[in-house]
C-alpha cells in the first residue's frame, strides 16, 4: 500500500540498531516544570524581529538518530553552509506516550557529549554543563544565525500512535507539550511546536479512529496553551485522492490555529509496491499513466486551498532522497519491478548525496527526475528539478517549502542552496 505524504521511517536513519531503540523506547518527560514567565515574550520579540518574509521560508528537518549511524550533527548544518540559508529547523522527534509530550531520546537531546572538533563553536563540552547533546548544539548553531528558529517536532510516522489518546484531552496534552518545549533548561532553544500525526481519523502505522474533528481540537489547545508568542505548525497529509486522508479530518478547521501546515508531499509511491508500477515519488503534477490519482504536489495544494486553506500558510515539501525498485527493464516510469532496491538504512531509499554519483538522473518526469542503472529504477529531485518546484511554490504564493531532512543533502548544502536560490 503507497503511503503518501509521510512515510518518514526512523528505521531510515539507522534506528534499528538495537542500542539506539533501546534509548528511543519508552523515554519519560525530561521535565514537568513551568516555563521563565517571560519566554513567550522573548519569542515573541525574537519572531517579529527576525521572521522570514512571506514566501521565503526553508524549513529543515533534523532527525535526532541521526548522531549514530549517519554520523550527521548539528555542526554539519554549519560547514555544509546550509546554516545561514535555513530560516526554520524542525527538530524531529518527540514522542506522544501517555497523553502528553515526551522526549525521544534523552541521550541524543541532552547528555550525549561533543569534542571541540565536533562542535559547533570549537568548544567542546565539559561533564558538569547543564545541557549538552543536541539541544546545546542548536543553541551553539542558532547564536552564530540569530534569526534562525528552532521547532521541535512531536510524532511523525513511528510515534504518531499515541495522537488518539492526547486528542481524548487536548489540553492536558498541551499543557505537557508546552512543560516540555519550554522547560527552563532549553526554553531559549525552540521557538515553537510542530505536530506531525500521521494521521488523524485515518491509517498511518496504525490506524486512528479519533474522529474529525479531533485535529482541529488538538490544535486549538495547542495554540491556547503556547500563545502568539510561539510557532505552532503542523506537517499534514499530501492525500488529495477522492475521500482519502484529507477529507478523513477537519483539516480547514484547525489551519486557523496554525502558522503554517506542510503537505508531506513526497512518499506518494515507493518499493511498498514491490512489483511496480515505477512511479516518481515526490511528482510535482500528474501524468499519463500515474498509478493514483490525487498524489502529486499541484493537487494536494489545489485540494488544500479549495478547503479555504491560505496559501500563504502552506510550504510545499521536498525529499533529500530516492526510492527506488529493482528487478526493473523499463528506463521510463510505469516498469515491473521485483522489489526495492538495497539501500544504505532501509531497501527502497536511499540519501541523494549518494543517488546523485551512484545512479544519475537519466530522465525528467511530472517536474521530478528518475534514473535507470542496471536493474535499478529511483526518482529524486535533483537541484534543477527543485528550481522547477519552487517556481511553482513562488507562482502558487506559498509561504516557502520545507524538506525530508538534513542528512540527505550533500556536504556542501547543494539541494538547500537550490530550494534558497529558487525561491529567491
Amino acid at each position: 500500500m503507497s503511503r503518501p505524504g509521510g512515510r518518514r521511517v526512523m528505521a531510515l536513519a539507522g534506528a534499528t540498531i538495537p542500542a539506539v531503540l533501546a534509548a528511543l523506547l519508552p523515554a519519560p518527560p525530561a521535565s514537568s516544570a513551568s516555563p521563565a514567565s517571560s519566554a513567550g515574550t522573548v519569542h515573541a520579540a525574537e519572531r517579529g524581529a527576525a521572521s522570514a518574509n512571506a514566501g521565503e521560508k526553508i524549513i529543515g528537518y533534523f532527525a535526532e538518530w541521526g548522531v549514530y549511524q549517519r554520523n550527521y550533527h548539528v555542526k554539519n548544518i554549519e560547514t555544509s553552509g546550509s546554516g545561514g540559508k535555513l530560516t526554520h529547523i524542525n527538530y524531529a522527534f518527540g514522542n506522544v506516550q501517555g497523553g502528553k509530550c515526551t522526549i525521544g531520546d534523552a541521550y541524543a537531546a541532552t547528555d550525549k557529549a561533543y569534542t571541540a572538533d565536533q562542535s559547533v563553536d570549537g568548544v567542546a563540552d565539559t561533564w558538569d554543563q547543564p545541557l549538552r547533546g543536541n539541544f546545546n548544539q542548536l543553541r551553539k548553531l542558532k547564536k552564530l544565525h540569530p534569526g534562525l528558529k528552532v521547532i521541535w517536532s512531536f510524532g511523525g510516522w513511528t510515534w504518531s500512535g499515541g495522537f488518539g489518546q492526547a486528542a481524548q484531552n487536548p489540553a492536558a496534552f498541551a499543557e505537557s507539550c508546552h512543560n516540555l518545549v519550554e522547560d527552563p533548561r532549553w526554553a531559549d532553544v525552540f521557538d515553537g511546536i510542530d505536530i506531525d500525526w500521521e494521521y488523524p481519523n485515518a491509517c498511518g502505522l496504525t490506524c486512528d479512529s479519533s474522529g474529525p474533528d479531533a485535529l482541529k481540537n488538538l490544535m486549538s489547545a495547542l495554540r491556547s496553551r503556547f500563545g502568539s508568542g510561539d510557532l505552532v505548525t503542523a506537517a499534514i497529509t499530501a492525500d488529495a485522492s477522492a475521500g482519502g486522508k484529507m477529507d478523513a479530518a477537519d483539516y480547514a478547521g484547525a489551519a486557523q490555529y496554525v502558522d503554517w501546515y506542510m503537505p508531506m508531499t513526497y512518499d506518494y509511491f515507493g518499493a511498498w509496491a514491490a512489483q511496480g508500477p515505477t512511479a516518481p515519488h515526490s511528482p510535482l503534477t500528474s501524468y499519463p499513466g500515474i498509478p493514483q490519482a490525487g498524489f502529486n504536489s499541484a493537487e494536494t495544494i489545489a485540494k488544500l486551498k479549495s478547503k479555504g486553506i491560505p496559501a500563504s500558510k502552506l510550504l510545499l515539501g521536498i525529499g533529500f532522497y530516492g526510492r527506488g525498485w529493482t528487478g526493473v527493464t523499463q528506463t521510463e516510469p510505469g516498469g515491473t519491478a521485483t522489489g526495492a532496491a538495497p539501500g544504505t538504512y532501509e531497501a527502497g531509499i536511499e540519501d541523494y548525496k549518494v543517488l546523485k554519483d551512484r545512479c544519475p538522473a537519466t530522465g525528467t518526469v511530472a517536474g521530478t527526475a528518475y534514473a535507470k542503472c542496471g536493474g535499478q529504477w529511483w526518482s529524486y529531485d535533483t537541484p534543477s528539478t527543485i528550481g522547477g518546484k519552487m517556481d511553482y511554490a513562488r507562482n502558487q504564493g506559498l509561504a516557502g517549502a520545507f524538506f525530508w531532512e538534513l542528512s540527505g543533502d550533500t556536504g556542501n548544502g547543494e539541494l538547500v542552496t537550490a530550494i534558497r536560490n529558487g525561491l529567491g
